[in-house]
């Protein structure tokens, strides 16, 4: 099966909103659940940010899958995430490493609790 695809939230209001007040739901970023049987993944361009938010009272993990580079990888392997708590990772460093052939980033977890955030800011 493949995996399903997340979302990637486009536009940040910030430094200088273009219109005061800031209305209700503009700084929302949406979370989705995570597909815990056939994993998630997003279509990267080396800009985002990923929050991972764990909605249980138990820890779960996340995996985020590298791709090899001089034959080594470097796979963040079932990262506990803390129960009640928001993870982030920033792939705003570069992509080598990261971004699979087909242009996405893979990601699996161990629970539904799971829900992924995938913020692509403009700048």
């Amino acid at each position: 099966m493949s995996q399903t695809a997340l979302p990637a939230v486009n536009a940040i209001v910030g430094p200088y909103p273009a219109s005061l007040p800031v209305s209700a739901g503009a700084l929302a970023v949406t979370m989705t659940t995570a597909d815990a049987s056939n994993g998630n993944s997003f279509v990267t361009t080396g800009t985002e940010i990923l929050l991972i938010q764990n909605t249980d009272s138990s820890a779960h993990t996340v995996t985020i899958s590298s791709v090899a580079i001089n034959g080594r990888t470097g796979d963040i392997t079932t990262y506990s995430v803390p129960a009640n708590s928001i993870a982030a990772f920033s792939f705003r460093g570069g992509l080598q490493g990261w971004q699979q052939s087909n242009g996405n980033v893979n990601l699996a977890t161990s629970s539904a609790l799971i829900y992924f955030g995938v913020i692509r800011p403009s700048s």
